[in-house]
């Protein structure tokens, strides 16, 4: 059993996150900017605490005394590159300061390659609202690549497709930094799964991890 922080758990996949972690039988502290809004959260293995996942004192403090971190945040109020920046590199001071080795953050569809050197976002057709924001991941991931080798993060890319109803089959692929073939789809909880995994098992490091059913 390990004891796990996810930064952004009053969303959507940070739900699933948090449900999934709780049937594996693990401790987690539930970050989210306003507890009172989130009081359903709250239950048998859950502590809810009001945090800042772009702050690093707010990091650490969240972070203490935790095995793993994930982060899935976002923020639609403020540009999202000075979101996904400030929240990379809080994370890196915070979880340093903290002790917690490993990281999983959320990624976006639209940065993975549909051919080599090629990303979704680089289509001349892409609408440029979408781009601005893919952007946001694209700095996330390099602010995180020049973190040093104590933290061992991973970036958890799921398809443009995510089902928040869909059923908990258990089934995933993966690829490393690529788009998957075949129909771009994946329920909530079969993302969650994929998360967990890196947690219990962790087999990929420091690149973005395509899954899709």
């Amino acid at each position: 059993m390990s004891s796990i922080v996810i930064f952004g758990a009053g969303g959507r996949v940070g739900r699933a996150a948090v449900a999934e972690a709780v049937t594996r039988g693990h401790q987690v502290t539930a970050v989210v900017r306003d507890p009172r809004r989130h009081l359903d959260l709250a239950g048998p293995g859950i502590s809810v605490v009001r945090g800042d996942v772009a702050d690093a004192a707010s990091v650490a403090s969240a972070a203490a005394g935790h095995t793993a971190a994930i982060n899935a945040s976002a923020r639609l109020d403020i540009p999202s590159r000075d979101h996904f920046v400030a929240a990379a590199e809080a994370l890196i001071d915070g979880l340093d300061k903290a002790g917690v080795r490993r990281l999983l953050v959320l990624g976006i569809a639209t940065t993975l390659e549909s051919s080599p050197g090629v990303r979704l976002m680089d289509s001349p057709d892409f609408p440029e609202e979408y781009r601005t924001f893919s952007q946001g991941h694209v700095a996330e991931f390099e602010t995180l690549s020049e973190a040093g080798p104590g933290l061992d993060w991973l970036m958890v890319v799921p398809p443009m497709n995510l089902d928040p109803a869909g059923p908990r089959t258990g089934r995933y692929r993966t690829a490393d930094g690529t788009v998957l073939d075949g129909a771009g789809h994946i329920a909530h909880p079969d993302l969650a799964i994929a998360l967990l995994d890196e947690i219990d098992e962790p087999r990929h490091h420091r690149i973005q991890l395509a899954v899709a059913d």
